[in-house]
């Protein structure tokens, strides 16, 4: 029997989750048939990435979903979720703008001039007139 269900990957006390399709006797972390997305619960706002098309497939041909599986599958079709492509954009979007008002509320300095002096005329002991020969 074929379940959808999550692994579970990331440090300790630092949580990632892949939603994968397994055999019902293979370990948690174990084999797997394919990987149908990700789901990251430590982010704000959680990222659930779902290739629903695949999930579709699996439970048509008699796949069950584990209950967080199953409640992960509810949030993405009513729509209640974010992908990690849609945070990446807003963090993009926020990055530049915070870019744009730092611009705009540095001044802009003056280049600076290059101020030419003279170079120190040298000192000689040669006559410096033009000598005949």
């Amino acid at each position: 029997m074929l379940r959808l269900r999550l692994q579970r990957f990331g440090k300790k006390k630092r949580p990632y989750y892949r939603v994968v399709a397994a055999d019902a006797r293979a370990p948690r972390d174990g084999k797997f048939k394919e990987l149908l997305g990700t789901y990251d619960p430590l982010h704000d706002p959680v990222i659930v990435d779902i290739n629903m098309e695949r999930v579709d497939y699996w439970v048509g041909v008699g796949a069950q979903p584990s209950e967080t599986v199953a409640g992960l599958i509810r949030r993405v079709k009513e729509g209640k979720t974010v992908t990690r492509k849609e945070v990446h954009g807003q963090y993009r979007e926020r990055r530049q703008q915070q870019r744009e008002a730092a611009l705009a509320r540095k001044p802009l300095a003056a280049a600076p001039v290059a101020s030419v002096q003279p170079a120190p005329a040298e000192a000689s002991s040669v006559d410096e007139t033009p000598s005949e020969a």
